[in-house]
């Protein structure tokens, strides 16, 4: 049975009376004594001063001035029942809830929410990020990709993409920074990440560490700090310096050469980014199941 429509009141009775023909089978279909049909017929001829309707032997028939009205009555129960429908399906769509930090969500997942849509048209997402993930995350979502090692996540955690780090500038910054060993030396301006607390990724200092590099002082001259992995990846596209580039997170910007490698990449293969489902419901068994059809499909 369908959903009873919004009473739109003399238009939705005009509609009815073009439909069925008559005011009594009108009066059927919306539930109403004859009587008070044509008592709304008359008010809605007096207020308009002109004859909406013609009486038939049989039925009625809309004059020239009632099936104006007719028309404007018809696109407005048209627009009003579609709108109706559009707002109760939008209230049956299941909404799986994705926790993330801001780096993963906005620039990994955003340029991919078109993707998404169009892989999953009935499915809607909803993202909630935050610089850690905390212990209680499943109070408030589904699905979490978070930053880290094995022993930080429970025993069905799926690692998503390994810790790949390379440091990242502007074409324009890399050119004046002339070779790669230049990006090791200490000279060049480095953008830092700065951490709440000891750091769980690769920073300058650990970076240069795995590269067999010690540079006297941890910081160079004129170095940038940001507490925001997007605001140091704005800064590095600015050309405002190097900074430390996760393969996976930046792959889009480099591959648009919006940003170019400028030194060797080094690999944590146990640390990275994680996939731990929450709730085994369908929604977020689905999207689990995208983020490593989507993962995979680059690496492929």
């Amino acid at each position: 049975m369908s959903d009873p429509m919004q009473d739109l009141g003399w238009m939705r009775l005009l509609v009815e009376i073009e439909r069925r023909g008559s005011l009594s089978a009108a009066a059927i279909a919306l539930r109403l004594s004859q009587p008070a049909v044509s008592y709304q017929v008359r008010n809605l001829e007096q207020r308009f001063g002109v004859a909406l309707l013609q009486r038939l032997h049989r039925g009625v028939r809309f004059t020239e001035e009632g099936r104006r009205l007719l028309q404007i009555a018809i696109r407005a129960v048209e627009d009003i029942d579609a709108l109706e429908r559009s707002l109760a399906a939008a209230r049956r769509r299941p909404t799986v809830r994705l926790t993330t930090d801001y780096a993963f969500s906005g620039l990994w997942l955003l340029p991919r929410m078109q993707a998404f849509r169009a892989d999953n048209p009935t499915l809607d997402l909803q993202i909630v990020a935050s610089q850690r993930l905390g212990p209680h995350w499943r109070d408030s979502a589904d699905v979490a990709v978070a930053f880290g090692a094995r022993p930080d996540f429970d025993g069905d955690a799926i690692l998503l993409m390994s810790e790949r780090v390379v440091p990242v500038c502007s074409p324009a910054f890399a050119e004046r920074l002339g070779t790669r060993e230049s990006a090791l030396s200490g000279l060049a301006t480095r953008i830092h990440l700065d951490a709440e607390a000891t750091s769980p990724w690769l920073d300058w200092q650990s970076y240069l560490r795995e590269c067999g590099v010690t540079l006297p002082n941890e910081h160079g001259p004129g170095d940038l700090r940001f507490n925001t992995y997007s605001m140091v990846i704005q800064a590095a596209l600015g050309g405002a310096g190097l900074a430390l580039g996760w393969r996976g997170i930046v792959d889009q910007l480099l591959d648009a050469g919006l940003l170019t490698a400028a030194g060797p990449e080094v690999e944590i293969a146990d640390r990275g980014y994680w996939l731990v489902t929450g709730h085994k419901s369908e929604p977020a068994l689905h999207l689990a199941s995208w983020l490593e059809s989507q993962v995979k499909d680059r690496a492929g």
